[in-house]
Order: C-alpha cells, then structure tokens, then sequence
C-alpha cells in the first residue's frame, strides 16, 4: 500500500523565500513533471466513479495537496507516493459533499467539483474558489451551464449551494467564454447526464484534451476532442482507469525561458513535441531556437544564443499577445516579458485574459528593466536590460517564477519573499534549478 500524501498545511507552514545569486548558466538535464493544469480536474474526475482511479507523472505541489485534502474531507480514499508521483484514489463513498471554506479559498480548482458531485451525488456545497491574484476570475461561465444541465444555484456569503433532483439532463450549451475550468466542470456534469449534450466554444487545451480522453477511457464517450465543440454522450456509469497526467508545457517554457537568458545548454525531457508548435513562433520572435526530437519526446535548447527581436513586416513594433488554445498561453507571458528583456529590440505585450496579471513588472523595473506600462493590460519592453539584484516579492505563480527567472540573469543576489506562491504551481524548484547550476537556495 502507497503512503498517504503529506499534508499541505506542514508544507507551507513556514514562510520562506529564495536566495538567488545570479549570472550563472542554466544547463544539463531537465525532466519536465505532470501538467499541474490536467492533474487537478483529473483528481476532480475521479469522483465520477465508485472503482478506484490510479494518476502517475502527478506533481506534488501545494495546489494538487490541496486538492488531496479536499477529496479527503469528503471521505474519499487518497493514497499517494512521492518517489513515484502517483496518486490512487478510490471514491467508493462520498461521504460528504460540504467542502471546508479554508480548503475552498486555497486553490481555484476547488470549483471543479461542483461538476462531478452534482452527477454522482446531486448536491454540492462550495465556498468562492482561491488561487492567485491576477484580475477578475467570475464563475458565471460554471454556474449558466450548470443550471442548463438542471441545477439549482443558491449563493449566500461566500457559500454557493448546488443541488439536482434528478440526473443531469443532456443539453445545448453556449459558453459565453472559452473558460478551462467551466469546460472541465460541465464536460465532467454531462459524462453522467441522460442524453447528448453539444458544448460550443470550448476550451481546447492539452489539459482539457487530458481530461477528456481520461473519461472516455473510463467509459464515457466523448469526441471532438482538440477542438472547441465537444459532443458528451452521457452514460450512466463510468469505471476505474490509470492514467498518466501529461508533460507540463508551462513549466517547460519556464525552464526553457530560464535556460536562454543564462546562456545554458538544457535539454529537456517527457515533452509532448505537439505543444510546442504553439510556443514556438513567439519564442522565434526573440531569436530562441530549439531541436525537438520527437522519438526521445525531448527538446534541446542550444547554448548562448544571439537574441534579437524580429520585427513585423515594415520594421512595425511586433505585439505578443495570449489567447486560448492555440494562441499563446497566458501563464507564460511573463516568463517571456523576462525573456524581452534581455533581447536587443522592442516588444509590445498585450495580456488580454487577466487585468492584473501585468503589475508585477514594477519588479522588473526596479531590477532595472526597460519596461513602459501602457495600461493594466498592455506594456513596452526594450532590451538588453543589465538587470541588478535586489528584495522582491512573489505575488502570484508565474510572476513569480519570471522574477526568479530575472534574478537567474542577474547581478548580485536577489532575495524573492513568498516563495510559497511558486511552490503552488512548480515541484522543488529550487531543487531542481540547483541540479541545473542555479546559485539559489531556500531560506526560512
């Protein structure tokens, strides 16, 4: 029997943060973990089955802890192994469908299980999701194709009660926005619905395509997987799988990003080569140039590359901007704000998801980058830029990780409070970076 999960609470108890002394290559060796983004909705689906589902390649940070800890105050059986990255789960019984309020506010992916509790249970009761703080994240999206799909929706304070008097009934669903976590919450309410449902502009990302191909395994039957219409043909039972949770593309890129600025020669293994069609022409626009061999699903990231910023056809300021799948993803654009940088040229990003996703590049400034904020979501970046060590503080994930990215490339030493927030979407990070020959260690 696999030893039970440690407690996310012991975890990050302490407040720590990150020593980093900078000017060193990033290069060697990198095992690219399970996607955080598919890990989550995939523990979430395994509530749609009474037999138990087994998940290996599973990053143990503090989100997927979390969200362990809530399947656990539910009565489900969790079991799961470090060493082995794998997490069984067996909701033979689901004891409890009244989720704890700290537990809710840790994470936003709480808000995927209103989706599977209402078809296996008929009720749900869960507080305001958390996550990071990075602009208006409305539910609005999860709570029309719920109700659509037959539930009733109360919300008193930060308490959002949901409840069905019968299956879920198959329908045609418009979703007002390509939303990850509404697509993964209605797919997962209408695997068990009583007729075919037809869902119009979905959400496509690898990590939904995950998702998808783990119930119809289990299953369900599912197609138009990839694209954003997804026809859901509902089954009245689903069984037990294994599955292994997909290459974390985000954290690829981070490490890719972390690689270029510091000159290093990485390679980078366990990629899905697909997914890095859509990162490619972005990365291009800054000079990076990769090797994919798709055989060994690895990627090689020469070192010391010249990085000169392609501008549009008539020398026009080129203009980065995030989407949904294809278009570039959204939590890697500061990463490559970073990566702008320190590129000989002019850049203009436009973050168009979240409107306080940009703030954090006061940091950068202070650090002594060329950066021009235009407006919450907009922002000029000139490079090179010598950045300059100093005291930052970590305000969400992927900022974050970009300041730690920054601080890998610059001079001096630079100290990033919060470390905490990194933790949640990036497994022993500064482990990792260390292997690779970063100069960072955590401090309590």
């Amino acid at each position: 029997m696999m030893p039970a999960v440690v407690n996310p609470e012991t975890e990050v108890a302490n407040m720590s943060k990150f020593v980093i002394k900078g000017r060193k290559a990033i290069g060697g060796i990198y095992y690219v973990p399970g996607n955080k983004n598919a890990a989550l909705p995939m523990l979430a689906a395994s509530l749609l089955t009474t037999e138990p589902v087994t998940l290996s390649n599973v990053p143990f940070i503090a989100d997927v802890l979390t969200m362990i800890d809530l399947l656990r105050s539910m009565g489900v059986d969790v079991q799961g192994d470090r060493e082995s990255h794998t997490v069984k789960v067996h909701a033979k019984r689901v004891k409890n469908t009244r989720l704890d309020r700290e537990l809710c506010n840790r994470v936003r992916s709480s808000i995927l299980f209103a989706g599977p509790l209402l078809a296996r249970r008929g009720s749900a009761r869960l507080h305001s999701p958390g996550g990071d703080v990075i602009g208006r994240r409305r539910l609005d999206t999860h709570l029309d194709g719920l109700r659509q799909l037959g539930a009733t929706i109360h919300k008193r304070g930060t308490a959002y009660t949901f409840n069905m008097t019968r299956r879920p009934v198959a329908t045609r669903i418009m979703l007002d926005e390509a939303s990850v976590t509404a697509t993964e919450n209605l797919i997962m309410a209408a695997a068990l619905a009583e007729g075919t449902s037809v869902l119009y502009n979905t959400a496509c990302e690898p990590h939904v395509q995950n998702l998808c191909r783990m119930i119809n395994d289990m299953g369900g039957r599912i197609s138009g997987i990839g694209t954003n219409l997804l026809t859901i043909e509902g089954v009245r039972k689903l069984h037990g799988t294994e599955q292994c949770v997909g290459a974390d593309t985000i954290t690829a890129g981070s490490f890719i990003t972390a690689a270029v600025v510091t000159g290093g020669d990485l390679t980078l293994r366990n990629i899905e080569p697909f997914d890095f069609e859509v990162l490619e022409k972005p990365f291009r626009r800054f000079g990076v140039r990769w090797q994919i061999n798709p055989q060994e699903r690895s990627i090689r990231i020469p070192p010391r590359q010249r990085l000169k910023t392609e501008y549009d056809f008539g020398d026009a300021i080129p203009k980065i901007e995030d989407g949904p799948w294809p278009m570039f993803p959204s939590d890697l654009m500061s990463g490559l704000i970073v990566l702008a940088s320190q590129t000989r040229g002019t850049a203009l990003f436009f973050e168009k998801m979240f409107e306080s996703r940009m703030y954090f590049v006061d940091h950068l400034i202070g650090m002594g980058a060329r950066i021009v904020q235009c407006d919450p979501h907009r922002i000029v970046v000139t490079g090179p830029s010598k950045l300059q060590g100093t005291q930052v503080s970590s305000p969400d994930i992927r900022a974050g990780m970009a300041l730690l990215i920054a601080a890998l490339c610059a001079r001096g030493e630079t100290e990033i409070m919060n470390a905490e927030s990194i933790d949640r979407g990036y497994e022993n990070v500064e482990i990792e970076l260390s292997g690779l020959g970063a100069g960072i260690e955590r401090v309590e």
